[in-house]
Parts: C-alpha cells; structure tokens; sequence
C-alpha cells in the first residue's frame, strides 16, 4: 500500500515539475530541464522538438517531444511501413524510404516466444492497421497480444491515426469482412494478421509479405503459448476462383490480386468445402466505432487518456522506457513522445505516470505505443540528406519494428 502511495506521489511530481516549469504543448521556450530553459527546435514548418527531464518513482526520465501542427497545411501525418506486413525496419531507415522529416514507433508487434522456438516471429503488428485509406491488417486475438495487457475495458482493437479531414483521433476499428461461396458465406475472423482465433477463416493477401502463414493457427483466443492447431486448410483465391487447396498452410509471397484464405478447425472444414474452380467472393473492411470519418491512416497501441482523464486501471508500478501520442485542439495539435534509453534515464515512466506527463504537456487524449527498445524519435535537420535518432535506444542501437508514425511536408519544405 505504501508503494502505491509512493507512485501515485511520483506521479503527481511529473504533472508538477511539467506546469510549474512551463512545458505544455503551447509553452514555446520554457524548459523542464533543472538548471536550464531549452527553446523549441524547428525541424520544419508545423513541427518543432525539444527535449528535457522528468522526475518520476523510479529516479530522473528523459523526454523526447515532437510537436507537430496539423493546422498548417504544409505538415501531415501518415505510417511508416516497409510495404509489408509480417517485416521490421527500423524507423530511420523508414523515415528515410518514405521521405519523412520526422518520426516515431509504433505498434507493438510479434517479437516472438522463447517459450514456443518452434515458432519464428513475423514481425507483424499486434493492432489494426490503415494505410493511404486502405485497410492493411487486423488485431489478433486479445490473448495473442505482445505487449502490456490492455487497461479494463478496451479491447486490443483501438488505433491512433489522422482521418481524412486531417485531424487526428483515437478510435476502435473492427473487421468487416466475408467469404461467400457457394455453399454458405463465411464471416471473416482476421486479415493478414499473425494469430487467428480459434474455429476462423483469415484472409492473407499480398500486403502480407513471406512470413509463414501456419503461425496464424499457433495458440489460442486466450493463450499465445498454446500448441498449434492440428486441424488447418488453406485455399487460394484468383480471379473470384478458388485455383489451389491445401491441407497445410504456406509461405511465400502472394502475388498481387491474389488472396490466401487460412482456416483452424471449423474453419478449416469450410474452407475443406470449396473447390478448385468454384466462385468465391472475398470482402472486408475495417469499421471505426466512434467516428464516421474515414481513416486516412491509423495503427494500433493501447489508450491512454480520454477527455482529459487518464484511463482507469493504469499499471503505476513497472517503470520503462515508453513511445506515446497526445493529442490537443481536437486533434489539431500532435504530441508525439519517446522517452531516452540512456542507461541514467532507463528507469522511464510507469503507463500511469506517461498518461499525467501527456496531461501536463496539454493533451487531452492519450495512446500508448510500443517502448522499450522499440522506442525511437528521428528528425531530419533542413537540408540534411537523411534522419538523426534523437533518443538513445535501450539497446544502444535501433531496434527494427513493425511500423511507426512520420511527419511529412509537401514541397519545397519536403
């Protein structure tokens, strides 16, 4: 009990040291850094950076912060990916490939079990994803999840992402989909994700990439170290046509227009059903659950805060290095925040802690993305060929991850 006094202190210091020091979102020069007053750098037009300290439980956190105006017309948001779903990069590299200013991780993602070798990580995001408007991939099944568990009531499924009316949002997006055959039509249980729940059929398209697909059938809705699946079935699907069936699922490329339905169990036995030449119709898209604005891009991670309040049950007791995203001015105005991975500073911030530090900086929602050694921010100096990693990586060295978020500017800014 005394410890959880002693965190739910720290926490306030956070909130504390951050107002009376005058680091919120529209403070532009004060500082947090004791003994020091840092300005805003400006890496381009709508986006600045700074860094400074925070004190929280466990010792001295060091902050990395960009700010990025959605308001300017010249700045924009959008995902950093490498193309495919199952791959990693790392974010200097993605930022450099999509001609970023700017950026941070994203998702969290399959890094594999050490208690399951028989199964090699893909490297494929845990959440949703939105890409130039088109869906890319669903979440995995709540027990398959890598990651911190989500706070009570969500549900693995929310996303953070910028709408086509460039304003960004948190939200929650759920698969629409079928596969309608000619005996029955089937409702769709994943997209080119890397566990599918139990007794599903799962659509893998060409975004997905070479990864094994037999590791969608390993686990279970509940267990990721649960045994894989000894009832599987795989059909491919070109031209509307069933043109292959299989009783183990593959790897390899998929090429374009082609789609590779997955089933475990009893959806293995309806995939068992179709035959090669047989018409099969495969559709799907992902449903935002609170707004009607379409998604320009978005990908997954764990709410934070919700109308200026942190969400309930936030872990206050493990401490780390931590990638998060606030949003102010109705989403008008981004947060983009990485904590330093410097062996001083590794301690970071408890989830709880993140979410007053978001709430001091003038966010009025917050999401998690992945930390620890996933945690990275890049800029790009004006007129410098590439990006430069602002924060020291956990591990000394980037960490290739599934996705990230990048800052981009129309020309001549670009």
């Amino acid at each position: 009990m005394a410890l959880r006094r002693d965190r739910s202190r720290a926490a306030r210091s956070v909130v504390a040291l951050l107002t009376v020091l005058g680091t919120t979102a529209g403070a532009g020069s004060a500082g947090a850094v004791p003994g020091g007053a840092p300005r805003w750098t400006i890496v381009a037009p709508g986006v600045a950076y700074r860094e400074f300290d925070l004190y929280a439980a466990g010792g001295t956190a060091h902050a990395h912060l960009l700010r990025v105006d959605l308001r300017d017309p010249r700045v924009r948001l959008g995902p950093l990916h490498g193309g495919f779903v199952a791959e990693r990069t790392a974010v200097s590299r993605l930022a450099d490939e999509r001609g970023a200013v700017a950026g941070v991780n994203g998702d969290f993602f399959d890094i594999g079990d050490a208690r399951r070798p028989d199964r090699p990580a893909t490297g494929a995001g845990v959440g949703p994803m939105i890409a130039e408007g088109r869906p890319l991939k669903a979440a995995v099944p709540s027990g398959q999840r890598f990651g911190p568990a989500p706070p009570p009531g969500a549900t693995g499924r929310e996303v953070i992402g910028v709408g086509v009316d460039r304003r960004a949002r948190v939200d929650r997006l759920e698969l629409d989909g079928t596969v309608a055959a000619r005996s029955e039509t089937v409702p769709l249980g994943g997209l080119n994700q890397y566990a599918l729940p139990v007794d599903s059929v799962g659509a893998f398209t060409t975004v997905w990439g070479t990864a094994p697909r037999r590791r969608a059938t390993c686990g279970d809705d509940t267990h990721r170290s649960a045994p894989c699946s000894a009832d599987t079935h795989e059909v491919t699907v070109r031209g509307g046509r069933v043109v292959t069936s299989s009783t183990t699922p593959g790897g390899g490329p998929i090429p374009p227009g082609t789609t590779v339905l997955v089933g475990r169990e009893a959806g293995a036995e309806r995939l068992r059903a179709m035959t090669p030449g047989e018409p099969v119709r495969v559709g799907y898209r992902l449903v935002a659950s609170a707004s009607r604005v379409p998604f320009r891009f978005a990908l997954g991670g764990l709410p934070l805060m919700e109308d200026g309040r942190p969400v309930p049950g936030l872990d206050d007791r493990t401490s780390a290095v931590r990638t998060a995203v606030g949003l102010a001015d109705g989403g008008r105005l981004v947060l983009l925040l990485v904590l330093d991975g410097a062996p001083r500073h590794r301690a970071g911030l408890t989830v709880a802690e993140l979410a007053d530090t978001l709430r001091a900086l003038g966010a009025v929602d917050g999401f998690n993305l992945d930390g620890g050694g996933s945690s990275t921010l890049v800029t790009r100096e004006p007129g410098a060929p590439r990006v430069s990693v602002r924060n020291t990586p956990s591990a000394g060295a980037e960490r290739p991850v599934a996705n990230g978020i990048g800052v981009f500017l129309a020309p001549p800014w670009a």
